[in-house]
């Protein structure tokens, strides 16, 4: 819904807004008049997004992997080091690919130096709530964040919610947009199945500050965390999830689309999750270590295993 003040040559009230929905205005409004209310370019309107290029997609497939050795490099370095690999590109193209992959560059910055990659300058951001904060028990806080994910053609983005101090990953979505839906989505799903945490950290992203982000976690009464844009340390375990997951599974699979690529994450998952010794945990498997923190459960005489699965129908 668009709210405007000349329809037809009528000139309303400056205290008065009608509403108007898009497909209205697309049928009694000339192109020029559409994009001057909306405040975009005509080229803006009349643009098709163009499928990535075999070629773009093997470079920002190269970029990746670089990336989960090297999480310090930025365009600069990662130019250099393309270039001397053989690939032709510059500096202003690999910033640009890096942008759309949502890579950033982990480096201590000055006290005084501002965030070159702010949050969106309308929503609200939280302070960070984990510093010296122990951490010893399942529920106490969860995290989130996002990953590219290579594919034959074009790529994808994931979230995942994991709980922090068993590791256990509770949710996860893939999207091939960047917008907030899919991040609500397995927010929703990993209160539904597990019950809401105490704390819930992200990094100040555009889908972790939007309001319908916020509007689930304030619903469920859950303590907000966010670290500065670029602080790899302060998500460090849900970080190196993303290269476990790219390494044992990503890397070695053909992504030929988005079916491929969620069968693929899923197994992955449940390996991770079930099958996969941590050693952090004491050998113990993040289901397991998660089940047996969830004490309330085996004090109830509740099998967990059970009570996950009525959970998750």
């Amino acid at each position: 819904m668009y709210a405007v003040r000349l329809i037809w040559g009528f000139q309303v009230s400056k205290y008065d807004i009608i509403w108007i929905p898009l497909f209205v205005l697309r049928q009694i409004l000339w192109v020029h008049k559409q994009c001057k209310i909306l405040k975009i370019s005509r080229s803006s309107f009349y643009y098709q997004p163009k499928e990535a290029s075999a070629e773009t997609l093997a470079i920002m497939n190269r970029m990746d992997a670089l990336f989960m050795q090297h999480p310090f490099f930025g365009s600069r370095q990662m130019m250099l080091i393309l270039q001397r690999e053989g690939i032709s590109i510059g500096r202003h193209r690999v910033h640009r690919l890096m942008r759309i992959m949502g890579l950033l560059a982990i480096y201590r910055k000055p006290k005084n130096q501002k965030l070159t990659s702010a949050p969106h300058p309308q929503h609200k951001t939280y302070p960070y709530l984990l510093r010296k904060l122990s951490i010893a028990e399942a529920n106490h806080v969860w995290c989130a964040d996002i990953t590219y994910i290579p594919m034959q053609k074009g790529f994808l983005y994931l979230v995942a919610v994991m709980d922090w101090a068993t590791r256990h990953v509770l949710s996860w979505r893939l999207s091939n947009t960047m917008d907030a839906d899919f991040c609500v989505e397995a927010l929703r799903e990993a209160i539904d199945k597990y019950g809401p945490p105490k704390i819930f950290n992200t990094d100040q992203g555009s889908q972790f500050t939007g309001s319908a982000f916020i509007k689930v976690l304030t619903d469920a009464k859950i303590d907000i965390s966010m670290d500065g844009r670029g602080r790899y340390l302060d998500n460090i375990f849900i970080e190196r999830l993303w290269r476990s997951l790219k390494y044992e599974a990503i890397y070695l699979t053909e992504m030929r689309d988005g079916f491929k690529a969620r069968r693929v994450i899923d197994d992955w998952m449940k390996f991770y999750n079930k099958a996969r010794p941590h050693s952090s945990l004491d050998g113990a498997t993040p289901h397991e270590a998660y089940w047996q923190s969830r004490k309330d459960f085996y004090d109830m005489g509740i099998s967990p295993c059970h009570k996950e699965q009525e959970r998750a129908a």
